[in-house]
């Protein structure tokens, strides 16, 4: 039922309220309404933020977000993890109402004592509600000289229209006809479920020692001397480091070199093929060391600032030891076989899917107990694989019971399919998502994608751009040659306040499969491919730089705040993030063979800035500083410097 004063279209609600609107800690959230009324009394509205426990938060005014729409917003700040609740109060304002009549009236003659009268009356009934310290004693004051009849009227009114009276006003109104709309309720977590950079190897690898003559056995490198490669992951300012499975990897069908069908003695397998003799998905590959071993990384990693994020993926070698002890968890075919896994035309013979709908409780428990064993071992962030594969309402449980549990363990969504399944993955508990920025290479569906992203998706999903994976090697990436890499992880760590790299990256690593393919040559998933980290030719220097300004730019940890600014050029991006004083603004060359020149136009008002004035911006990248107005002039040489990073400040006049 419509209250008193109508309130609509409350915003945001996730599937008109079905799930939680997601904010982080200290995050800015922006609550909108239209909030009207009948005739011409004033209107305002405010929002109530109420905190876990039930208690409520500073008072929030709203604002008019467009002249003529009746939709108003505010942005509340969440100060603790939990479940929040929001609530958007409409009320009848009479002392707007009186301000505004008493303005045209009391200057024109008009009724002026009988305005001022219930002027003085308003202050007079609002003064209790204003604090002592907080300018009651101004509002009586006020009441008293609109009294004073042998004063100007004009002088009378001005005491009413003075600013700390205003300000005390505005903070403690006078209110008629509050009416409340639906409280909607608020996920906030922790920071890293929105802001971090991630970093992502393959432990094998790192000390990993292969014969390239092939006339001795590869080597494999272990959790202690994958330990030693933490150290420069932290020099470079990243926040997590991510391990593929680290788990027994199953002989059955075990893939060799670049996908092939046919696995000589020593080839190592893929990581994703988990279960063996020797354990499943809560054991340690043997290969690697132990659980001890694992602690040892962790508390390593710890020491360094950095967080480990573990892959969770929920399926089996046709080895793992549930084939055998839980044989309903999987999918039986016509001719007895067990079915593998695939994504036409992939095919992964090495692994069994599992099959929800024989022992979907016996399936929540495992999953459970196994989440939880790694969770002791120090493990806070999983990155799962393959989500979209599995049932949502699966999920949905096992999300939840660990969130009521604890509340601060992170899930990045590994789901690169349609999107309803991953904003409905977002929805029901993942903290983070993979996207389609690997595949958004051109200006427009930049533009058009990032738009949807910190729109009305922020509400619920979290983007981690990843430029590359262990599984795709876009072809930008392919062709775009040192440039292309440099121009890739700029877009991502300026664009989403989340982002991935995986190791080899910084190296230029860009060899596909074969033509028209998104595989690495000799990809990492089926052998050890240790790397020349001693090389100095590298884009750990960029890396490191874009690290750190993300670091020191809080509008660069936040997702809702992004702004695209125009340019005149198809190959030439700009856009600008902010938050209070702190403006960074990107200017970024999209072709990584050509230079192209273009103008900047600036949206100033959307920076809280006037037409007509100047910035002195300074470029992060190259130390240049310049004096920019509204039009702007950017020649960008991808070889040289495809971006510009500007911090920006108002210029001295």
């Amino acid at each position: 039922m419509i209250g008193r004063i109508p309130v609509l279209d409350v915003s945001p609600r996730v599937d008109c309220g079905l799930h939680p609107a997601k904010s982080v800690v200290g995050e800015p959230f922006e609550v909108s309404a239209t909030v009207f009324r009948e005739g011409h009394d004033a209107v305002a509205a405010n929002v109530v933020l109420r905190d876990p426990r039930g208690r409520v938060g500073p008072w929030t005014p709203m604002r008019e977000l467009a002249p003529g729409t009746d939709r108003l917003g505010a942005e509340v700040v969440a100060t603790s993890p939990g479940r929040w609740t929001y609530t958007v109060e409409a009320w009848s304002d009479p002392f707007g109402t009186w301000r505004h009549d008493a303005e045209i009236k009391v200057p024109a003659g008009i009724d002026t004592e009988l305005m001022l009268e219930e002027g003085a009356l308003l202050l007079e009934r609002a003064a209790p509600g204003v604090p002592v310290r907080q300018g009651r004693a101004g509002l009586l004051a006020a009441a008293a000289t609109m009294r004073r009849v042998e004063l100007p009227a004009g002088q009378r009114l001005a005491a009413a229209l003075a600013e700390p009276l205003l300000q005390a006003l505005s903070r403690y109104p006078l209110r008629e006809l509050v009416s409340a709309s639906r409280p909607g309720v608020l996920q906030v977590d922790r920071e890293r479920a929105l802001y971090g950079s991630w970093y992502e190897f393959f432990p094998r690898s790192e000390g990993a020692v292969v014969d390239r003559a092939g006339l001795r056995p590869p080597v494999s490198g272990t959790l202690r001397t994958a330990a030693e490669r933490l150290p420069a992951v932290a020099a470079m300012g990243f926040d997590v480091v991510y391990l593929p499975p680290i788990h027994p990897i199953g002989r059955a069908y075990r893939k060799g070199p670049n996908n092939s069908l046919e696995a000589g003695p020593d080839d190592v397998g893929s990581p994703w093929a988990i279960g063996s003799p020797e354990g499943g998905h809560d054991a340690v590959h043997p290969d690697l060391g132990d659980i001890e071993d694992f602690d040892a990384f962790v508390a390593r990693a710890g020491e360094l600032g950095l967080e480990v994020a573990l892959d969770f993926a929920l399926q089996c070698s046709p080895d793992h030891p549930w084939v055998q002890k839980h044989p309903q968890w999987f999918t039986t075919r016509a001719d007895g076989t067990i079915a593998y896994a695939e994504n036409p035309p992939k095919k992964y013979q090495d692994i069994y899917p599992i099959n929800f709908d024989q022992d979907f409780e016996g399936l929540v428990t495992e999953t459970l107990r196994l989440l939880r064993y790694w969770m002791e071992h120090g493990v806070r962030i999983f990155r799962v694989d393959n989500p979209h594969t599995k049932p949502v309402v699966f999920w949905e449980t096992v999300l939840g019971e660990i969130a009521r549990t604890d509340p601060d363990v992170l899930f990045l969504a590994e789901a690169f399919t349609r999107p309803a399944m991953m904003h409905t993955l977002a929805k029901v508990g993942f903290h983070q998502s993979y996207t389609y920025f690997t595949w958004r290479t051109g200006k427009q569906e930049l533009v058009e994608y990032l738009t949807e992203l910190s729109g009305e998706a922020a509400s619920y999903m979290r983007p981690n751009f990843f430029p590359s994976t262990p599984d795709i090697l876009h072809a930008y990436l392919q062709h775009g040659g040192r440039a292309g890499f440099a121009i890739r992880a700029i877009l991502a760590a300026t664009l989403s306040p989340s982002i991935g790299i995986y190791a080899g990256y910084e190296l230029f690593e860009d060899a596909a499969a074969r033509p028209g393919s998104e595989e690495f040559l000799d990809s990492e998933k089926y052998q050890l491919r240790p790397r020349d980290w001693t090389r100095t030719d590298t884009l750990a220097p960029l890396l490191t730089t874009l690290n750190t300004l993300r670091r020191e730019h809080r509008s660069l940890q936040l997702l809702r705040n992004l702004r695209f600014h125009r340019t005149d050029s198809d190959q030439v991006l700009a856009y600008s993030k902010q938050h209070g004083d702190d403006t960074v603004l990107v200017v970024v060359n999209l072709d990584p063979h050509h230079t192209h020149e273009t103008t900047v136009s600036l949206d100033l008002p959307a920076l809280g800035l006037d037409w007509h004035d100047r910035l002195d911006v300074h470029d992060r990248l190259s130390g240049a500083q310049y004096r920019w107005g509204v039009d702007n002039y950017v020649r960008l040489d991808p070889s040289l410097q495809p971006a510009h990073i500007l911090t920006v400040r108002r210029a001295a006049s």
